[in-house]
């Protein structure tokens, strides 16, 4: 909820910028003063549709175009000073049909529909999805006026013009092409580049809603980048969300067979690392089996899950891939398979870590899943490494407040920005859990691969090898 006595106490504050995450599962909002201090919040849910287990879907009417709406009235209501600037920043790719006034008139397509095809050679980078996504909605919709990203939808909701930043588009590859929407794909999708967004620059103003300058947008993992403070060599940057992210941070350009290398918004910083399907999606999943509290458990017992009910994006790359779990034993009770799932996500991060081959000094947790203990705990005890949980776990949106910021002319750049991150409190390992979730790691690490034996049955001794991950038809699925 928006803090309402907060928001009356700053409603004479100048320059208050308001930042608006659009993401899978909801859309948070704050209005932050010029130091990163929010002063209001609000969070709507966003109901995920899978029609099918290869469709995931938004009612992008109802996520994309009313709630950006609905925020700026409860802003309103509770006498919060009309911000400064506004900037929207949302999950890619996404993409909806749209009216002559920029109203979806089709569900928002998401990243996760994994119908169709893309080039072999892109699918194992952050792209590749958007011609798919093109071309299932000018074939359900092709009266449609325009096809857009949920920043264009929700830029036009606000009063702005239905146009994005560059880096929503380049997440759009290859449909966008570095410079402009790439007319051979359109065409193979029977549209138009005229029916695609304008493309506007980072943090370019494009319009005014009321006197408040909007910006064009972001992408909403770069939004919490941004602010998230992972600036130094060996920091691991973790979204937990929906979906998981894991950046490592480095100075060098080195690229990793199945990860993502991409530029940080700070100078001689890169990003190494990628996005997993074993986030919030599929704890949620998982736990709803296990009951809503964790019981006690014992350290030395535990299952393993390979936590892909939809498939794997990094560092897998295989949306046949299923959920396995193994190890059970008659001991084994609810509070075993909650805590292996939990375990599942850490896992998966040191598995990001280990891959990108740099010398991880400490998580940065950010995102709605850091009101979980349990998944901070379990991050902490299955990589060895302190966990700093962001102060403000809406860095999405406070990441798009500084940006807001940005077009306003009230900063020149990114730099400022580390000056918003601010950690909230440190999870340490546990030592009673590391050893046994080292070994529990390993076995998740073959699990994986599918390649090698349970630890203490050896191959070829007539003992069971650890059975492959399991794929579309077999295992646990999502239907």
């Amino acid at each position: 909820m928006l803090a309402g006595d907060e928001g009356r106490e700053e409603a004479h504050v100048k320059d208050l910028t308001l930042g608006i995450d659009i993401g899978t599962s909801s859309l948070k909002a704050v209005v932050a003063r010029p130091d990163g201090t929010v002063v209001a919040r609000r969070k709507l849910a966003n109901r995920i549709g899978f029609p099918t287990s290869e469709r995931m879907e938004h009612d992008a009417r109802r996520a994309w175009w009313l709630a950006p709406r609905r925020v700026m009235t409860d802003l309103s209501r509770l006498g919060v000073a009309e911000p400064t600037a506004i900037c929207v920043a949302g999950l890619v790719p996404s993409l909806a049909a749209v009216d002559g006034r920029g109203r979806p008139v089709s569900a928002g397509l998401l990243y996760g529909d994994t119908r169709g095809t893309v080039p072999a050679e892109l699918s194992t980078m952050p792209v590749g999805r958007a011609p798919e996504l093109l071309r299932h909605l000018v074939a359900a919709e092709p009266s449609a006026s325009a096809y857009w990203p949920v920043q264009a939808v929700a830029n036009r909701s606000l009063g702005g013009p239905g146009a994005i930043d560059v880096t929503t588009a380049i997440a759009m590859s290859p449909l966008f092409d570095g410079s402009s929407w790439d007319v051979r794909y359109c065409a193979e999708a029977g549209c138009l580049p005229e029916n695609l967004p304008e493309v506007a620059g980072i943090a370019e103003p494009i319009g005014k809603v009321g006197s408040a300058v909007l910006a064009s947008g972001i992408v909403d993992t770069l939004a919490e980048q941004i602010v998230a403070g992972a600036v130094e060599i060996g920091d691991v940057l973790v979204i937990c969300g929906t979906t998981l992210v894991i950046w490592v941070v480095t100075d060098e350009w080195k690229e990793v067979p199945g990860l993502w290398t991409v530029p940080h918004t700070v100078a001689g910083r890169t990003l190494i690392g990628g996005a997993s399907n074993a986030g919030g999606m599929f704890l949620d999943w998982a736990t709803k089996f296990t009951g809503s509290a964790p019981g006690q458990t014992n350290p030395a017992s535990i299952p393993v899950w390979a936590p892909y009910p939809r498939g794997e994006r990094t560092p897998l790359h295989d949306t046949a891939l299923r959920a396995s779990l193994i190890g059970l034993e008659l001991s084994h009770d609810r509070p075993q398979v909650r805590r292996a799932a939990f375990e599942a996500a850490g896992f998966v991060v040191r598995q990001h870590i280990d891959l990108a081959g740099i010398p991880a000094r400490r998580v940065v947790a950010t995102g709605g899943g850091t009101s979980r203990a349990e998944w901070l705990q379990a991050l902490a005890d299955c990589t060895r490494l302190p966990v700093d949980v962001a102060a403000v776990p809406e860095c999405g949106a406070l990441g798009a407040a500084y940006v807001a910021r940005m077009s306003a002319g009230l900063e020149s750049g990114f730099d400022a920005a580390t000056a918003w991150a601010r950690v909230g409190r440190r999870i340490e390992p546990a030592e009673s859990w590391v050893d046994h979730a080292d070994d529990r790691y390993q076995m998740f690490q073959r699990l994986v691969s599918g390649q090698q034996p349970v630890a203490g049955h050896p191959a070829g001794a007539g003992e069971p090898a650890v059975p492959p991950v399991a794929r579309s038809g077999t295992g646990f699925s999502d239907n």
